[in-house]
């Protein structure tokens, strides 16, 4: 199977109001790394289409437009500290959907980014 350098087979492609926003919110949040944007405007305002990586994982996305409606997602994402990446998600503009705590598989927590996208947090034990 051919897949193009730095994507996975797997990656989940969203469609956000103010996409360029969302970039900021996992730059801080989870320290991502803006990978690529293109623009379907003159004056870059409306991304075509856009990738993050998070910790080696892609996630595409791209502006509502007339054609392509809000589509979010839950996303299940590993991290080295639960509780700083929960206090820097709510900084940023997150709800708790699920409070921070003790699981059997790891320290977790639930946020709904403003968004719509809901971020399952999760460091190991």
């Amino acid at each position: 199977m051919k897949i193009p350098k730095g994507h996975q087979p797997l990656m989940p492609y969203l469609i956000l109001k103010n996409a360029h926003s969302f970039i900021d919110f996992t730059k801080h949040v989870f320290n991502a790394e803006e990978v690529f944007k293109s623009y379907r405007d003159n004056d870059n305002q409306i991304i075509m289409h856009a990738e993050v990586r998070i910790n080696g994982c892609n996630i595409m996305f791209a502006d509502v437009t007339e054609f392509y409606e809000v589509a979010n997602a839950n996303l299940f994402v590993y991290v080295e500290n639960a509780d700083e990446t929960f206090q820097k998600a709510i900084e940023n503009g997150a709800t708790v959907i699920n409070e921070l705590a003790d699981q059997d598989y790891g320290r977790s927590c639930g946020v709904q980014d403003s968004f719509g996208n809901v971020w399952w947090i999760t460091s190991m034990k």
